[in-house]
């Protein structure tokens, strides 16, 4: 058995599409979607994922705004900029990029975002929402994941589904969103007893743990759909400083109907998911203007 491959950019590209259609529609009626994003400190990889994340704006269509404060930025200098970016009725997304410097209380940040303009779906009360099945910004990893599925004609309910790694951007939210669709959903982490024994059970496996080529072949049920969430540089060996995801892919390919790869998997679809936020967002304000 060879798995099917399912190709995050190809995917991507079609929804972008959509999204850049809509964004168009939008604008054409005097509201164009716009995403502020506020990155603090000089991370590299979040300069990265904040780079890409304008430049997918500014090819969909919407308005990017982008500020950059410094390492030692003050919590009333953000908190400043997001009551600002609040009140400004022609911003529909507001993005902090995630981690914030230490001394910075990220839960009081991402809290202090307007609910309705949360397109990265980590405000409590979207959380809250996503939990009871309700209609709430939807974190977009996750959302990203749920999209694959559907397009690979994966079947959700009813299948068991096991996921690794219990983050608040990801393994949570991920759970959630397979409950609210039918499937039986496991939370596997780092105190779980006898992981094996949980992931050969699983239809569906998501892995989201942040370490390179964990899930082996012999961690897999044959013939399930295994999502590979992670985005791992390698440190050392003939492989050093390529990416790789959480799953051994040349191993587990083997033993899996369907896999996606890293990179070209999920990663393009957390953006694409970021964008659909933003317009949606805009598209209630369009529609609140009509009233």
């Amino acid at each position: 058995m060879t798995a099917r491959i399912i190709d995050g950019n190809a995917l991507s590209a079609r929804v972008r599409d959509e999204i850049a259609q809509r964004a168009a529609a939008l604008t054409a009626r005097g509201v164009q979607p716009c995403l502020a994003v506020i990155l603090v400190g000089g991370d590299a990889a979040s300069a990265v994922y904040v780079r890409n994340k304008v430049a997918g704006c500014e090819k969909a269509g919407i308005r990017s705004l982008r500020f950059d404060y410094p390492a030692n930025a003050t919590q009333e200098e953000v908190m400043a900029k997001l009551a600002d970016l609040n009140a400004d009725p022609a911003v529909h997304g507001i993005l902090v990029q995630l981690p914030l410097p230490k001394h910075l209380d990220e839960t009081q940040v991402l809290e202090t975002i307007d609910v309705t303009k949360d397109v990265d779906g980590f405000h409590a009360e979207n959380v809250g929402r996503l939990s009871q099945g309700l209609e709430a910004f939807i974190p977009c990893t996750p959302h990203g994941v749920m999209k694959m599925l559907e397009s690979a004609e994966v079947p959700v309910q009813g299948a068991e589904a096991v996921i690794i790694g219990r983050s608040n951007i990801v393994g949570k939210p991920m759970a959630m969103l397979l409950t609210n669709a039918g499937a039986t959903v496991t939370v596997c982490h780092s105190k779980t007893r006898d992981l094996a024994s949980h992931t050969r059970r699983a239809d569906i496996l998501v892995a989201a743990i942040g370490k390179p080529r964990f899930v082996t072949a012999d961690m897999v049920k044959p013939g399930a759909t295994v999502i590979d969430v992670g985005i791992n540089r390698l440190q050392d060996g003939p492989d050093a400083g390529k990416l790789c995801g959480d799953v051994d892919f040349e191993a587990v390919k083997a033993v899996a109907a369907a896999i996606t790869p890293v990179p070209g998997g999920v990663g393009p679809m957390t953006i694409t998911m970021l964008l659909e936020n933003t317009v949606i967002s805009a598209a209630r304000v369009a529609r609140a203007a009509r009233k």
